[in-house]
């Protein structure tokens, strides 16, 4: 007989179940995985070597943790993760509100029901699916809320004045009674909850007014908690902190590979844009980068952090763009394009947060800059150097692609609903830049070429040999001292 076809008390206890702690659970279940070489905690990306084997020693030490880090870096994910570590059905009492183990049960309701029923008390099975609680900090959350209190209309329908316990209506905390539980942002918690929590963590005593309940909740805390939270708006208090086994920093990905897998993974798509939209390499690097160069720059405030969730709104920004051009046109299918990152400020303004110069620029300034940032710190690591101070008698590979900037009588203009073919022929009209690109990038694919040739002209503006000027529906690119001289 499989256990979950297991009705009474009886029948559990002739089968041989054995009760364990939700800690005990974890841990077990733990081991079993590491010793098979099992993934413990699949679709994060960028932990591997860092924050999963200190929460792998967090469990193993059968703690309560709290995971320190900036928004965005998968706090909240880690701990729901971990409902894949607990067994995957527990017996309950049936009726209990608070999850009641039917070997160790503690509430009043089912040691009377087991001391009224004996074997014949009913038991149903609660699936690890079902042992989540999530609680978001805020400060308005009341010790009621989260632990209980009197329920007058309770203490009405069954007669009993408020001495008795059974008025008590309860919280979340003991309703979440072997379960994991998560309270998000535990600085905003005002200091009187926190102090509420230290004899769960430590005794598992409750008290709801003047009610002393000794209740040995058997519980997994995971708190999660922003360090810019402990200057901004509220900390955490001594003894709670004391009170947590273990606490564990997250970060964001260190690599454009790793971000670009947990943006992937991440961003919603819709299969529709994939088949529209040809997104080559270079643009999925490039998108990456602009994160990494906001996480740097002196106009967003670092403390705030600028979240994973910036590359993956930005990816769908992206395609979008391109896909809405395809739409316009009337074409199945186009290619991504540099001119179209100007569809991701509206992803980028909303996600960082702007010291005091950064608000003198202007956020769609500083998103605009960081488009220009990235391409620079990228371009090295395809063509060769530009050195800022040469003499007059070197030769540099972009002289060609200067000089017939220079000899244009008008400005090159790359407008922004451009059909495919119309954008092509432009850019393959710059004969130096193919040579550019036959050089120095012989073996790119041919669909990803045009996307590489207009990165080259935007990288060119970057490094001051050509300028780039907005239109309302496109861009242009001139030689920056072209036009000068030609006036005089």
């Amino acid at each position: 007989m499989k256990f979950t076809e297991i009705t009474t008390l009886g029948e559990l206890k002739a089968s041989g179940y054995k009760s364990k702690s939700i800690k005990d659970e974890l841990r077990d279940n733990l081991i079993e995985k590491i010793k098979n070489k099992e993934t413990t905690f699949t679709g994060v990306h960028g932990y591997e070597n860092t924050v999963i084997p200190e929460l792998e020693r967090a469990i193993l030490s059968r703690h309560n943790i709290n995971l320190l880090g900036l928004r965005g870096q998968a706090k909240t994910r880690l701990a729901r993760l971990m409902l894949n570590l607990l067994d995957e059905y527990i017996p309950v009492v049936e009726g209990s509100e608070i999850n009641d183990d039917p070997l160790q049960p503690i509430s009043r309701f089912a040691n009377e029901l087991i001391k009224e029923k004996g074997d014949n008390t009913p038991i149903t099975w609660l699936h690890r699916s079902e042992r989540f609680a999530e609680k978001l900090a805020t400060p308005d959350v009341t010790v009621a809320d989260i632990i209980g209190d009197v329920d007058p209309i309770k203490a009405a329908n069954l007669k009993l004045s408020y001495a008795d316990d059974r008025v008590i209506h309860y919280g979340m905390i003991p309703r979440a009674n072997r379960c994991i539980f998560v309270i998000n942002e535990l600085p905003d918690l005002q200091a009187r909850i926190q102090v509420a929590l230290f004899n769960i963590l430590q005794e598992g005593d409750v008290q709801i007014r003047g009610f002393k309940l000794r209740l040995p909740l058997d519980m997994q805390f995971v708190f999660t908690a922003n360090p810019e939270d402990y200057t901004n708006r509220g900390s955490i208090v001594t003894p709670l902190k004391d009170r947590i086994g273990s606490q564990i920093l997250t970060h964001y990905p260190v690599n454009i590979e790793t971000a670009r897998k947990i943006t992937e993974q991440e961003a919603k798509v819709v299969e529709s844009q994939n088949s529209t939209v040809v997104v080559p390499d270079l643009a999925r690097d490039l998108l990456e980068q602009i994160v990494f160069e906001a996480r740097e720059s002196e106009y967003i405030d670092a403390k705030s952090g600028v979240s994973a969730r910036l590359s993956i709104t930005a990816l769908e920004n992206l395609l979008s763009t391109a896909e809405r051009r395809a739409l316009v046109n009337g074409e199945d299918k186009t290619m991504l394009r540099v001119s179209d990152f100007i569809g991701i400020i509206p992803a980028i303004t909303g996600k960082v947060e702007l010291v005091y110069e950064g608000e003198q620029e202007g956020a769609a300034v500083v998103a605009y800059n960081l488009i220009g940032e990235a391409i620079k710190s990228l371009f090295v690591e395809y063509f060769p150097k530009i050195e800022k101070l040469k003499k007059a008698t070197e030769e540099s590979p972009y002289d060609d692609i200067v000089s017939w900037f220079f000899n244009l009588q008008d400005g090159f203009e790359l407008l922004d609903d451009l059909r495919d073919k119309e954008y092509q022929n432009l850019l393959k009209d710059i004969a130096p830049l193919n040579d550019l690109l036959a050089k120095h990038q012989p073996n790119i694919q041919e669909q990803d070429q045009f996307f590489v040739k207009e990165f080259v002209l935007w990288a060119l503006v970057e490094f001051k040999l050509l300028s780039k000027h907005r239109l309302t529906q496109g861009v242009q690119f001139t030689d920056p001292y072209g036009s000068f001289i030609k006036d005089i």
